[in-house]
């Protein structure tokens, strides 16, 4: 099922991000707007186009979310890897996105002042 779900997730999220998917979507907007005089620029003509647009964004929103948690997923254990891999790399960053955010500044400041002093050398 969450494999089903996982792929299904990536094609929509490539699909609507194509260049087609834009043109329909400013067609079907074109078009609604073309729909106003017919309709009177009513209430209802306009209720049409915000509860579509509500309800697609929000199923998208899904769809999108979990592909790029799976692709930040991916890149975060690449890089893992890569640091595993590096004999001179300081394999304690492995796993640095379970870090709270007080550990996080302070490593952030520790590689700010690294590359300060690189700098200033």
């Amino acid at each position: 099922m969450h494999d089903r779900f996982h792929r299904f997730a990536a094609q929509c999220s490539a699909l609507v991000g194509s260049p087609v998917a834009f043109i329909l979507a400013c067609a079907l907007v074109v078009a609604w707007a073309a729909a106003g005089p017919y309709f009177h620029y009513s209430d209802t003509w306009e209720l049409v186009i915000n509860t579509g647009t509500t309800i697609i964004t929000f199923l998208i929103v899904f769809l999108i979310q979990n592909a790029q948690n799976r692709d930040a997923i991916a890149t975060q254990l690449k890089l893992d890897e890569l640091l595993r891999a590096v004999a001179a790399a300081r394999t304690s960053l492995v796993g640095l996105e379970h870090l709270d955010d007080e550990e996080l500044a302070r490593l952030e400041a520790e590689f700010e002042a690294l590359r300060k002093k690189r700098s200033s050398a």
